[in-house]
């Protein structure tokens, strides 16, 4: 199957078909908003007829009551089905006609409707108006038109939930064009294969998702932008089309195995591939199970009652339908006789959008003309039980109040019984399947509506025929009682739904609400018989989940589970990813206790290959029980087991504490070097400081790193600043030792690091224990792999929260400390040197090459300097390793764990010389550096040294912020006015390529002076003819600012002035030494400085175009050309400079950079 070519067009399918379906609306004279005024004529000259007319005031009324968008959408979408409906059956040789509506015989785009158009029998076509069309030679697209929406109105005699009659306002928007090349139909037929529209389900399912794949994509963006899922948008946001091989398994193991139990068949059982034997049970299990399974002996084929409430496009359905056939069959029946009880007696269906309704149900009669040939064409075609989910609101208004009563003629049964059905469907619409519908006595309500159906035709009796008839039976369907329950259904968190969902999810699914597939979980639940069967795809976030403990108890006692297949990520193909996790698991109501079959497909790519291989896993689900949180830990071993039972916990040793919400993180919470330094307290004791450190989570480092923020922390505690959202935490673990993990991300490979002096935001979760030896051995154990195991087996889904370190075991052993603690602080040390050796650490000191400067040449220093930090990692590496044969020992893991790490894993710096030098085992580690990364790192250094951010003379920080002090920078200084120009020559006397030269010279000497620059330039970009200062120079002018923007993630501390595409102007200035005169400094002394150096050159160069060659000409031409576009980009650059010296803005560092940076984005070069 080319899904890419039905995706292709079924995306684009619906765009055109809402834009034609635009235009013939506009023809008609309506627009969206604009006034719809009564018409005669139509704006193409065509005077309307009585029922144009009259299809024109229903598209009106429908355009008030559901808006003019939504009306659109569900003419094209309606006219989309019935195309992919008379495709399939005219592909497949369906059609009652047998003749093709929309390709020849040999599946050309040449109608085979129209070469026979005087020969065709259609119900209601007009044979002398098809002959006027025929003959007029020129009215072929206007025959092929009325042919078409014909055939329609006759398939609506045997499928009338697919062709409704059209005689409304979706006849008037029928687009037009529809036989001209590029047309809905023509792609349709050229660009998806003829044999794909053979497989039924397949195809069907592919478009119905493709073609609301672009209003699923607006939904997710909504969402970024806190938009809650409206119930329009809820099919949209949250189709899936479930894998055929999972849709086997669920209905095998469901319907055929209620079926079997009471009914063994091995001939009937080999039919079913993905058939799971029972788990072996114990022989009082057994027994019981036996006497059930006399109760399914006594059940009839005829009597299964099966129910998918999310049915989509009617993939569960058709294989419902298959096995159904084979289980009839095996009973004796006749085929036909099966086909037609199938959809009287057994299959039931549900949804909340009527595209999913239209082809589930044409999916199934589809299924029906398969296994019966002459289907179609019977006196009587039983129609399938499938319905969109209404609500009964406008039952509920005055204007209906007569009509009511006339149903309920005075009778309080009915009444009461009508009134309960009103008021449970209120807002169904919103709600779809979970809706709960008390049972009535919905016999006697039908013998109501018999009665009715006898009498005189009113405006009443129309009403309670065509409106709450349908909701009464609507009501039965979702109030009855099914013996197989199959599904798939919406994965939507409840951060996503709206209030009205959010609302009656919580009050009758308490403990489900998280999300919808819960939901349904528990909705299912109320449909099952008491020996019923549930097959359900979900999501796995019930499997572990902390908030989920009390859904796990209740299924506890309610269901078995017979068998699952945890599939974890990538069981739909469309979703790529690490987020939707899934489970597909076969429940029954619990009537007894039994083992279960679980089979992990988690690791595997090829899920449906590893089905077949993978070994179940055979447990008794009571254990769960016992294990911390009740989670679902179906792959425990018994020694993890007897330590998640029988230890102690670190959460027993350990206490945990809530962290800071601010409630405004755009007001409290800043980078660390985005504010005034002399304003951050690195050693806080109490909330009175400005600033103070504060780590909120991110990709942790192992052992220490990533507290890269400040927050305001004396705001955070003045009322005034504060709004109602604010939770301080505990301050009375602010600044205290602790351990801690970014809960969010990574799933259950988590890092854990040493916190010290900081506050912790609730992205950061952490442990305290002041008892030095127990902090040292935990922290030393929780970065082990042991930690990594518990987690895969009781909660490997992306987050780990404090619950999931909490239940750890503790196990403790006093001979172990002294090792444990001695590598632990030795791993700390390391971590703290490796992150503290770059300059976006408020602890760095100065450059590495620097301090690994031996013989003046700079290849030296890199050398010892690579050397040291490649020891660092070799070390850490051997340290991690002995934690965990030490802590494996200790926890008797021996035959389930091994101590090695993997370089990947290795949380510090590891130097290679080129990207192409760097190791397959280490890729990904996101620590890596090569020389290239070193060389541009010195660089950086040079700048701040150049801006007075660091000095030669000062460790660490020499300026950022406060009084700037010229006098620290001795060995080299810093500019006078922190502006440093950026040329393509060398214009100005603090010329930067000179200017770092000298610093060259001040750092490793003169003697290997040309030696350092080509080291230096080596890891540069540039031609091969360039010499090392013109890449010195190159870098700076083009390269420099996106490494900078890139080393403080889009949030830079030098800012680069910039004039445009030709680098008329460029400069780079320190944010922390900016005052309201920098921008008249830079005009003054350096824009109208270099607009004087090109007019100047320029000049120079028209003297030596006057007197040069022809040849020597074009080349000067060219400078010159140049030049003049640098003098007139200068010139625009310096009045919006003019603008901004003349303004005199002052900047506030505590609003951050990003606020900042705004005031000045037409003059500074734009973050990328």
């Amino acid at each position: 199957m080319n899904k890419t070519a039905i995706k292709n067009f079924a995306v684009w399918a619906r765009k055109e078909l809402i834009e034609k379906s635009t235009q013939r609306a506009k023809i008609y004279g309506i627009e969206k908003d604009q006034e719809m005024t009564e018409m005669d004529t139509a704006l193409n000259g065509q005077i309307l007829t009585k029922n144009e007319k009259n299809a024109r005031t229903v598209l009106i009324d429908k355009i008030k009551k559901d808006g003019f968008d939504q009306t659109i959408e569900e003419v094209a979408y309606t006219w989309f089905n019935r195309f992919i409906a008379i495709r399939f059956m005219e592909v497949n040789g369906y059609l009652p006609s047998h003749i093709r509506v929309f390709s020849s015989e040999d599946n050309e785009f040449e109608p085979q409707i129209l070469s026979e158009a005087i020969h065709i029998e259609l119900d209601g076509l007009d044979q002398s108006k098809v002959l006027d069309l025929y003959n007029a030679g020129n009215k072929e697209e206007e025959l092929f038109s009325y042919l078409l929406i014909t055939q329609c109105n006759a398939l609506n005699q045997v499928l009338p939930g697919m062709f409704q009659k059209i005689n409304d306002y979706t006849e008037l928007l029928l687009p037009d064009g529809l036989l001209r090349e590029g047309s809905v139909l023509d792609s349709m037929i050229k660009d998806i294969p003829e044999d794909d529209w053979k497989e039924q389900v397949q195809i069907i399912g592919w478009l119905y998702q493709y073609y609301i794949s672009e209003q699923k994509d607006e939904v997710f963006a909504g969402l970024k932008q806190n938009v809650k899922i409206s119930k329009e948008n809820i099919p949209a946001a949250t189709q899936l089309f479930t894998p055929d091989w999972i849709v086997r398994y669920m209905v095998e193991n469901s319907l055929g195995k209620l079926w079997y139990e009471g009914h063994p068949n091995e001939e009937l059982k080999t039919n079913w591939q993905y058939y799971l034997e029972e788990a072996d049970q114990e022989n009082e299990v057994e027994e019981k199970l036996k006497e059930i399974r006399k109760e399914y002996a006594d059940l009839k084929p005829e009597q299964i009652k099966c129910i998918d409430p999310c049915i989509g496009s009617g993939h569960i359905g058709v294989y419902l339908f298959d096995v159904l056939i084979q289980i009839y069959e095996s009973q004796g029946y006749k085929r036909r006789d099966a086909v037609k009880l199938i959809l009287e007696n057994n299959i039931y269906g549900l949804d909340i959008d009527e595209r999913a309704r239209q082809l589930a149900y044409f999916s199934l009669m589809m299924k029906a003309r398969e296994h019966d040939r002459r289907f179609l064409t019977r006196d009587y075609i039983p129609q399938p039980k499938v319905y969109v989910v209404e609500e009964s609101n406008y039952l509920k208004t005055e204007s209906n109040r007569h009509a009511l009563d006339y149903f309920i003629n005075g009778n309080k049964e009915l009444k009461e019984a009508i009134e309960s059905i009103i008021n449970d469907m209120e807002d169904a619409k919103e709600y779809g399947s979970i809706t709960i519908v008390k049972p009535v006595d919905f016999k006697f309500l039908y013998q109501r509506f018999d009665e009715i159906k006898a009498e005189e035709i009113t405006l009443d009796r129309l009403m309670i025929l065509d409106e709450l008839l349908p909701i009464v039976e609507l009501a039965e369907v979702l109030s009855s009682k099914y013996d197989v329950v199959v599904t798939n259904p919406p994965y939507m968190g409840s951060d996503s739904m709206n209030m009205k969902v959010k609302k009656y999810a919580m009050t009758y699914y308490p403990n489900a609400f998280y999300d919808m597939y819960a939901v349904f979980m528990k909705r299912s639940e109320s449909w099952l018989k008491s020996n019923g069967h549930l097959a359900i795809i979900t999501q796995n976030s019930y499997l572990y989940a902390l908030s989920f403990e009390d859904f796990r108890k209740e299924l506890l006692i309610n269901f078995n589970i017979i068998n699952a297949i945890h599939l974890g990520t990538r069981a739909f193909e469309e979703i790529t990813g690490e987020v939707v996790q899934t489970i597909v698991a076969i429940f029954s109501n619990k009537t007894v206790n039994k083992k279960s079959k679980f089979i992990r497909l988690v690791e595997f790519e090829d899920k449906e290959k590893y089905f077949f291989i993978e070994k179940p896993y055979e447990i008794d689900c009571d254990l769960f029980n016992s294990l911390p949180n009740t989670a679902f830990a179906y792959s425990i071993g018994d020694v993890i087991k007897n330590l998640s039972i029988n230890e102690k916990k670190i959460g027993d040793e350990f206490s945990s504490r809530a962290g800071i919400v601010t409630g405004k993180d755009k007001y409290f919470l800043r980078d660390w070097f985005e504010v005034n330094n002399k304003e951050i307290n690195l050693e806080p004791i109490n909330v009175s400081d400005k600033y103070t450190l504060f780590s909120k989570g991110g990709s942790f480092a192992k052992w220490y790193g990533n507290i890269t923020y400040v927050i305001k922390m004396a705001d955070l505690w003045t009322e005034s600043k504060v709004t109602k959202s604010v939770r301080r935490g505990d301050k009375e673990a602010y600044f205290k030792p602790c351990i801690g993990w970014s809960y969010s991300g990574g799933g259950n490979k988590k890092d854990f690091s040493y916190l010290e002096n900081c506050a912790c935001g609730t992205g950061t979760t952490i442990i305290l224990n002041s008892n030095e030896d127990k902090f040292y051995y935990t922290l030393g154990f929780l970065n082990t792999n042991i930690p990594q195991k518990f987690i895969e087996i009781f909660n490997p889904t992306l987050n780990t929260y404090i619950s999931d370190i909490s239940n750890l075991p503790f196990v403790y052993k006093e001979n172990k400390l002294s090792i444990i603690k001695k590598i632990t602080n030795e791993c700390i040390e390391i971590a703290k040197q490796s992150w503290n050796m770059h300059e976006t650490s408020w602890a760095f000191k100065g450059s590495p090459l620097l301090a690994n400067k031996s013989d003046g040449l700079i290849a030296s220093a890199y050398e010892s300097y690579k050397a040291q930090v490649n020891e660092r990692f070799k070390k850490l590496k051997e340290n991690e390793e002995e934690l965990n044969r030490i802590f494996i020992e200790i926890y008797g893991l021996e035959d389930e764990l091994t101590p090695d790490v993997a370089d990947k894993d290795i949380t510090v710096a590891k130097i290679f010389d080129k990207k192409e030098d760097i190791d397959e085992e280490i890729k990904g580690n996101r620590y890596i550096m090569t020389r290239e990364d070193v060389v541009k790192n010195f660089l950086s250094y040079f700048v701040g040294c150049l801006m007075g951010r660091y000095s030669l003379d000062v460790d660490g920080l020499a300026f950022a912020g406060g009084d700037f002090d010229l006098d620290k920078y001795s060995s080299f200084k810093a500019d006078v006015d922190g502006v440093l120009p950026l040329t393509d020559a060398q214009y100005f006397e603090e010329d930067i390529v000179e200017t770092f030269i000298q610093f060259l010279k001040v750092t490793f000497g003169e003697e290997h002076l040309n030696e350092n620059l080509n080291f230096i330039a080596s890891e540069l970009k540039g031609k091969q003819t360039d010499s090392a200062r013109d890449k010195i120079r190159n870098y700076f002018l083009n390269d420099f600012y996106g490494d900078h923007c890139k080393m403080y993630q889009k949030l830079p501390i030098y800012w680069q002035y910039d004039s445009g595409k030709n680098n008329a102007c460029k400069g780079l200035f320190y944010l922390h030494r900016y005052d309201k005169d920098t921008f008249a400094r830079i005009r003054i002394n350096y824009v109208f400085e270099i607009q004087d150096r090109y007019k100047q050159e320029l000049a120079r160069l028209e003297t030596k175009i006057d007197g040069a060659s022809a040849s020597e000409r074009v080349a000067l031409q060219k400078e010159a050309d140049a030049l003049k576009k640098k003098i007139l980009e200068s010139q625009t650059f310096e009045e919006k400079i003019q603008h901004l010296a003349d303004s005199y803005i002052a900047i506030d560092l505590d609003d951050g950079v990003a606020e900042n940076y705004k005031i000045f984005k037409d003059v500074l070069t734009k973050i990328k």
